[in-house]
C-alpha cells in the first residue's frame, strides 16, 4: 500500500511517466487533462500573450503558405508549430497525434508492435538506450550505445526520434535494414523483421541454493504486483527463506511512477520513497514505505548500468538513501524529471513534463544519475578448463575421513550453465551476497 499524505484525488488521476528519452515511454492507464480551474489559476499569473510575437507568427504562416515550393495547408502548419514548441522545452516534452498516443496507452499493457528498442538522441544521431529482452533487437545483437546511423537506407541525422522510430514501426513481419556504429567503429547492417513485442516486465529464478534473481525490464502498470509474485515465487521454490537476492534494473529505460514506488515498497518497512517537486502544487507528491515486507529482509544487491534510467533510478535511490540494499554496477543514466500524460481533442494528448523527482535524502537525480556504492564494470568471462587430474580420494588404496565423511573424488560431470556464468556483474553480486551471509549468519 501507498502511503501518500499530500496525494489530492486530482493528482491520483494524473497520468504520470517516467522514462529515458525513448520512442516508446510507459504511461498510465486513464490519464486525464488537468481541470479548468487549474488552468485558470496558473494562466491568471501569466503576462498577457505577446502581441507581436503572435503577428510575427501570422505572417510567417501566411509567407509559407504563399511561397514554399509546394502547398502547405493550415493543419499542417499549426500541428508543426505545437510540436515544435513541445520539442524546445525539454527531450521529453512531446505533442502525440493519435497514433504516437495509441503506442504509448498499448506499450504500458505491456505488448506493441516494433522492433524491441528503446532509443534516444545523442548527437543529431538515434541512440540505442536498451534493446528490450527477447524481441527482434535483442536477438539480431543490438547492444545499448549502438548509433543508429541509417534506417533502410537513408541516414538518421537530422531526423527528429519521432520521425526516425516512425519508419522502425510499420507492418508486422517486413524486414527492415538499420546501419549501426557500435564504439565509433565501421558502420555495419543488421535486417531484422518487425514483430509485436509482448514485454515480460519482470523475470525470476534461483541462481544457487538459497539466492534468488529477478529482473525488471521496465517498469509497466502491474510491474509492482508482478515483483510481489516473484519473490513468493523464489520462496516458495527454495523451500525456505532467501540469504540472498539480486535485482537487475541494468537497461531498465523506466516507466510507470507508480509501479516504481510499489516495487521499492516490497523491500522497504518505512520511510520516504521519492518526492515529486513542480510549479504546480498538484505535481507535488511523496510516497512512503508500507510496513508490509514482501522481502523479508533478504540481503539484497541492485545491478545498475548507464541504461538504467528515470524509474530504475527512483528504485534505485530509494533502496540506496535507506541503506536496504548494495548498489553495484556502473553510473545509471540520470533522468530526473516526471512527464504528465495530457489528453486533448481529437485522440490527442501532450506528454509535459510537470516536476523533477528526488530520492529519500533529497538528492536530484537530473543529469547526474546514481553512483553505486560499489562499481563493477560488465567484462567477458572467459572459463578455463580445470587441471585437476586427481584428488587423494582418487588414489587406490586412500585412507578414509577421520570423522567418517564420504570421499569426495574428482568430478567429470559436466555443470548445467547458469546465468552468473557469462555475467560477470552478476557473479560479482552473487560473490558479494554469499560474502555477506557468511559473516551475518549466526
Amino acid at each position: 500500500m501507498l502511503h501518500s499524505p499530500r496525494l489530492t484525488s486530482l493528482a491520483l488521476t494524473i497520468a504520470m511517466v517516467l522514462g529515458a528519452p525513448l520512442a516508446r515511454a510507459a504511461e498510465p492507464t486513464k490519464p486525464t487533462a488537468v481541470p479548468a480551474t487549474t488552468v485558470s489559476a496558473a494562466a491568471s499569473a501569466k503576462a498577457p500573450l505577446p502581441l507581436d510575437e503572435l503577428r510575427t507568427f501570422a505572417e510567417v504562416m501566411d509567407r509559407i503558405k504563399a511561397a514554399y515550393v509546394e502547398p502547405v495547408d493550415d493543419k499542417t502548419l499549426l500541428e508543426n508549430a505545437i510540436k515544435g514548441m513541445l520539442s524546445n522545452l525539454d527531450p521529453h516534452s512531446a505533442y502525440l497525434g493519435p497514433e504516437d498516443f495509441q503506442e504509448l496507452q498499448e506499450s504500458t499493457s505491456g505488448e506493441f508492435g516494433g522492433l524491441g528498442i528503446e532509443v534516444g538522441m545523442e548527437d543529431g544521431f538515434v541512440k540505442v538506450v536498451s534493446p528490450i529482452d527477447d524481441t527482434p533487437a535483442s536477438r539480431a545483437g543490438i547492444e545499448a550505445g549502438d548509433l543508429i546511423v541509417k534506417i533502410n537506407g537513408q541516414p538518421t541525422r537530422g531526423q527528429t526520434m519521432t520521425e526516425a522510430v516512425d519508419k522502425m514501426r510499420g507492418k508486422i513481419g517486413e524486414k527492415i535494414t538499420l546501419t549501426l556504429v557500435r564504439d565509433g567503429g565501421t558502420p555495419f547492417d543488421v535486417t531484422l523483421a518487425r514483430a509485436v513485442i509482448q514485454v515480460k516486465s519482470v523475470k525470476s529464478q534461483l541462481l544457487e541454493d538459497g539466492y534468488g534473481y529477478i529482473r525488471i525490464t521496465q517498469f509497466q502498470v502491474k510491474t509492482g504486483e508482478e515483483v510481489g509474485k516473484a519473490l513468493a515465487k523464489l520462496r516458495k521454490d527454495n523451500g525456505k527463506k532467501l540469504r540472498g537476492l539480486v535485482l537487475d534494473l541494468r537497461n531498465n529505460p523506466g516507466g510507470v511512477l507508480q509501479s516504481a514506488v510499489e516495487v521499492a515498497d516490497h523491500f522497504l518497512t518505512k520511510g520516504l520513497i521519492v518526492y515529486t517537486k513542480g510549479r504546480i502544487a498538484n505535481s507535488e507528491l511523496r510516497f512512503s514505505a508500507d510496513p508490509a515486507d514482501a522481502s523479508e529482509a533478504v540481503p539484497l544487491v541492485v545491478l545498475i548500468n548507464g541504461g538504467s534510467a528515470s524509474a530504475s533510478e527512483i528504485v534505485a535511490g530509494a533502496l540506496q538513501d535507506q541503506k536496504r540494499g548494495v548498489l553495484m554496477g556502473t553510473d545509471s543514466f540520470g533522468k530526473g524529471s516526471v512527464q504528465t500524460v495530457l489528453p486533448l481533442n481529437n485522440d490527442r494528448a501532450l506528454k509535459l513534463t510537470t516536476a523533477l523527482y528526488y530520492t529519500p535524502n533529497g538528492r536530484s537525480i537530473q543529469a547526474q544519475g546514481i553512483v553505486p556504492d560499489i562499481e563493477v564494470r560488465q567484462a567477458k568471462l572467459t572459463a578455463e578448463q580445470d587441471t585437476e587430474n586427481f584428488k587423494e580420494a582418487d588414489l587406490q588404496g586412500h585412507l578414509g575421513n577421520g570423522n567418517g565423511g564420504a570421499d569426495r573424488p574428482t568430478s567429470n560431470a559436466k555443470r548445467k550453465e547458469r546465468p552468473q556464468d557469462n555475467d560477470f556483474q552478476l557473479s560479482q553480486a552473487l560473490s558479494l551476497l554469499k560474502g555477506l551471509s557468511i559473516t551475518h549468519s549466526k
